[in-house]
């Protein structure tokens, strides 16, 4: 099987970043509970909500996400007996192309160079894409797993996991 798998929200955790940048920065007390349906940013400030927007841009964003839990276990798992792939649309955010790539390497090291695609749209041919945004899903013809996000709790039109654990329960 071919399983081509997000980064952002799926294996590195930016939400977490973002949280910390806006405590930092502006000290606005935020927490890991986001409402259903919103993103981390409709809970800012409207004087600084669009902060993010700078923050992602910058080189380095990227580089010290924090894994997603179970991640690097499942990962290899599912590589024992399937090609696995990386698929972010790091073109949106230029300075991200390097610093995924350097995570990558270092959270993920036995995933070669060749099996991570940065694209725009996630125009790919696989068998499984496990992905938080349901926007990447149109045009796959293959399975949907909509890897749950605070943002997407309120789609029911897709095939959900909640975790790393969900994700092998359902694949091997």
């Amino acid at each position: 099987m071919r399983i081509a798998i997000d980064m952002d929200e799926v294996l590195a955790d930016p939400i977490h970043k973002f949280i910390q940048l806006y405590h930092r920065d502006y000290q606005v007390s935020l927490d890991l509970f986001q409402e259903p349906g919103k993103e981390f940013f409709h809970h800012i400030p409207e004087e600084i909500n669009n902060k993010w927007y700078e923050y992602i841009n910058q080189k380095g964003f990227f580089r010290d996400l924090p894994v997603m839990e179970g991640a690097v276990e499942a990962v290899k798992q599912l590589q024992e007996n399937n090609e696995v792939y990386i698929v972010s649309a790091a073109m949106e955010f230029r300075n991200s192309l390097e610093d995924k790539l350097d995570w990558l390497g270092e959270h993920f090291p036995f995933v070669g160079w060749r099996k991570i695609m940065f694209c725009g749209d996630k125009i790919i041919k696989a068998d499984v894409l496990i992905d938080d945004r349901a926007k990447n899903f149109v045009g796959f013809e293959g399975r949907k797993l909509l890897f749950t996000s605070p943002h997407n709790l309120l789609l029911t039109d897709y095939e959900r996991v909640n975790n790393w654990q969900e994700v092998l329960a359902k694949l091997l």
